[in-house]
């Protein structure tokens, strides 16, 4: 199902839709996690303490602007709402080297967690429904990268 354009006149389903990202007619996700890379930016200027604070209330926030775009939209978890995507790449890339490589690394980590959903995504994702079920499984990804990530830096 295409998602009208006419919806994003509402900031809820503007915010959801990572600003017109989740649109792309191929790769939405994927289109929406590089949409989530300027915003990125700008947190790596906060103290990590508020970082983390921005990372829940953006998921709270989530909660809310993906459960209504997708009561609005009538399906569940559609592949235009990427606001799942912005956070869930937050978490990857907390605290990682401010260099293309671990950015880089970050991205593609953080895009491989969420295809292929290694357990317990892939049940959460099927059964938690809601703002809630369409958050928590890029979070678990994003958590699954920044491990990864975290344990490669250590090891370089």
């Amino acid at each position: 199902m295409k998602i009208p354009v006419s919806l994003l006149k509402n900031p809820v389903h503007l915010l959801s839709v990572g600003f017109g990202s989740g649109l792309a007619p191929k790769a939405p996700g994927t289109f929406g996690t590089i949409a989530a890379l300027p915003f990125w930016y700008g947190l790596q200027f906060l103290p990590p303490a508020y970082y983390v604070v921005v990372l829940i209330l953006a998921f709270v926030l989530g909660v809310y602007l993906c459960g209504a775009t997708a009561d609005a939209l009538g399906v569940h978890d559609h592949g235009g709402i990427v606001w799942d995507e912005f956070v869930g790449l937050w978490i990857a890339l907390f605290m990682v080297p401010m260099h293309i490589t671990w950015i880089a690394l970050g991205f593609v980590l953080f895009r491989l967690f969420d295809i292929w959903k290694p357990w317990p995504i892939r049940v959460l994702d099927a059964k938690v429904h809601g703002g809630f079920g369409i958050m928590i499984d890029d979070v678990l990804a994003g958590v699954y990268a920044y491990l990864v990530l975290q344990l490669l830096y250590v090891m370089s």
